[in-house]
């Protein structure tokens, strides 16, 4: 039995292909704002930081009506560290919308989510966006979309696959790239046609939760698609654990409620096939089966793929601790990681020999910075290790991640990047080229990508464009070269003066300025050799009554290297830590005092 009313499609893309400006696009088609309404653009991209960064970290659902058919939407995340996004909403629709990029082609993230869709047996539909560009290639870009799909083992069904092009600024789509298409008409056709009806089991209530939301007045809210039955307000229910087939009885749903483009609209009743919100049952959580009571049976939830990284959070212990933020103690932080894991699925959050540590395991560098940002900007302070990859064994041997990269570069540096590549025991599987640039593909260690943006944005004055994803686990290869420089090390707590660094200019390049407040210990700037330099920022001029007017020499900086998160957490050493407080990022010595940090090296001099 299925619902010839209803498909649930998910969009799924690498990173700034176009997939939330198809969902505007749909929505303004589809009749969803009212004739003269205000509305920006991306507009499901409603965390700050999304909006920010110009790219989706959140699965978010929504539905729009086209016809007589109800589209149940779900726009997922382009970037492989927010896999675990993508995963666990999968299992809510029958078919995706692979959107490749027509100039960049398939990208790591486009391998990614296809194959988890393929796994699941779901039916793409390729859409080539983006062919109002000038280097746009969308013939070749389905000829390589279709080399993806034989090579990820697609069946013969699953590789025949429709292909529109599509310009979602415009809001056009085509079946022929040399046509110009009018409206995304064809699209909403094609997903009628192409995805399979939602199925619609008949029997007792069954649903799987595969997001989790929260609200003030309600608490915890689920979102899952209906998989039997129907569901009704204020009818007892269990919940099952996910994966388990012990049952929790008492429950009752409160509210349901349904998707209508950007809103949630109350109903009293759900049937199979719906995707829809419940709330009322406590403890809910991803992946959790809500069923009759009378007949509570579980529903499979697919696994997410384990974490690759991990990080060190601890309490803020620097001089300057407890200045900015609301919420220093470990106590504090640790309530807000558990909460986090709530609805992180690929987030593992464990406890350390010391009370203020807690040891934090995502996907990648981003997945956690993101958690980071996140919690700074809720009044948080920290401090955070050296991101570190997890080897796992196997049969007696050590095992490691492993990543597939694409890197875009101008001819011109090809070589430089290919010899920086080579250091990091990186290997390359192909090399393309693009008109005047080159596209380098290479599978390399995890631990072999922390550190290389920078180097290589320095390598090819900011015009590489890296992109990445897990590949596989491979043996444990050997060494890896670290920072190639050192850092300059506050010699003491005050203010930084312009007289003082404008006299240690020659020793490196500085992360802080005139007029801010340094403490002993933290990292002031990168030294121009591979040694750790202590300097002294602070020290001031002195003033003489024999000092003749113009004889002053005028204070000429260079601007001071500006520290992001992510700079942060690439740059430092495991004897360093980055200090992330609501109005600051500083990075510092894990040892504050010169003296400790020589009694250290001294010791591990004699243990070698």
């Amino acid at each position: 039995m299925t619902r010839s009313d209803i498909r649930n499609v998910a969009i799924v893309a690498h990173v700034d292909h176009g997939k939330t400006t198809l969902v505007d696009a749909m929505f303004r088609q589809s009749g969803i704002f009212r004739e003269g309404q205000a509305v920006g653009s991306r507009v499901l991209d409603t965390n700050p930081l999304e909006r920010e960064r110009g790219i989706t970290i959140l699965a978010k659902n929504t539905a729009i009506w086209h016809g007589d058919v109800k589209f149940n939407i779900v726009d997922t995340p382009g970037h492989s560290d927010f896999g675990g996004e993508v995963e666990r909403v999968l299992q809510m629709v029958q078919g995706v919308l692979l959107l490749v990029d027509a100039a960049e082609g398939v990208m790591p993230q486009t391998r990614f989510v296809l194959r988890k869709a393929l796994e699941l047996d779901l039916r793409a539909i390729v859409v080539i966006n983006k062919i109002d560009r000038k280097d746009a290639r969308p013939r070749e870009v389905v000829d390589e979309v279709f080399d993806l799909f034989i090579e990820l083992g697609a069946s013969d069904e699953q590789a025949d696959f429709p292909v529109l092009y599509t310009n979602a600024k415009a809001g056009t789509a085509t079946h022929d790239a040399a046509k110009t298409g009018l409206d995304l008409e064809p699209l909403f056709q094609t997903i009628v046609s192409h995805v399979p009806e939602a199925p619609a089991e008949d029997g007792p209530f069954q649903m799987l939760v595969s997001a989790i939301d929260h609200n003030p007045y309600v608490g915890r809210i689920g979102v899952g698609r209906v998989f039997r039955g129907r569901a009704r307000v204020n009818e007892p229910i269990a919940k099952l654990a996910h994966n388990s087939d012990t049952s929790e009885l008492g429950h009752r749903l409160t509210k349901l409620l349904a998707f209508k483009g950007l809103e949630r609209i109350e109903i009293d009743e759900a049937t199979a096939g719906d995707i829809v919100c419940v709330s009322g049952i406590e403890g809910l959580n991803i992946g959790d089966t809500l069923a009759d009571a009378t007949a509570a049976e579980p529903i499979h939830a697919v696994s997410v793929d384990e974490p690759t990284v991990a990080m060190f959070f601890s309490v803020n212990a620097s001089p300057f601790a407890g200045r900015d933020g609301k919420y220093l103690t470990s106590r504090q932080i640790r309530e807000r990681l558990m909460r986090e894991l709530e609805s992180n699925v690929a987030l593992r959050v464990s406890e350390t020999e010391s009370a203020d540590t807690f040891e934090v395991r995502g996907r990648g560098e981003l997945h956690l910075s993101i958690l980071i940002e996140t919690m700074r900007r809720e009044g948080y302070e920290l401090a955070v290790s050296k991101p570190r990859v997890i080897v796992t064994e196997r049969a007696g041997q050590r095992y490691e991640p492993v990543e597939y990269v694409v890197i875009d570069v101008a001819s011109d540096y090809a070589g430089a990047v290919i010899e920086a590549l080579g250091k990091r025991r990186a290997v390359m599987s192909n090399m393309v080229s693009l008109g005047e640039s080159q596209r380098l593909e290479y599978t390399m260690p995890t631990r072999a990508i922390f550190g290389l943006r920078g180097e290589l944005l320095t390598l090819t004055r900011g015009t590489a464009v890296m992109s990445h994803t897990y590949y596989d686990h491979h043996a444990l290869a050997g060494d890896l070269p670290g920072r190639t420089v050192g850092v300059l090390v506050a010699h003491e707590t005050g203010t930084a003066t312009g007289y003082a660094l404008m006299g240690l200019e020659s020793r490196g390049r500085f992360f802080v300025g005139p007029g801010v407040e340094v403490y002993e210990g933290m990292i002031v700037g990168r030294s121009n050799t591979e040694h750790d330099v202590t300097i002294n920022v602070v020290r001031a001029k002195k003033l003489t009554n024999m000092r003749a007017a113009g004889s002053d020499e005028n204070v000429k900086l260079p601007p001071p290297e500006e520290v992001t998160l992510e700079r942060a957490l690439e740059f430092i050493e495991d004897d360093e830590l980055v200090e992330v407080t609501p109005k600051a990022i500083r990075l510092r010595k894990r040892l504050l005092s010169e003296t400790d940090r020589l009694r250290q090296r001294k010791r591990e001099l004699a243990a070698s």
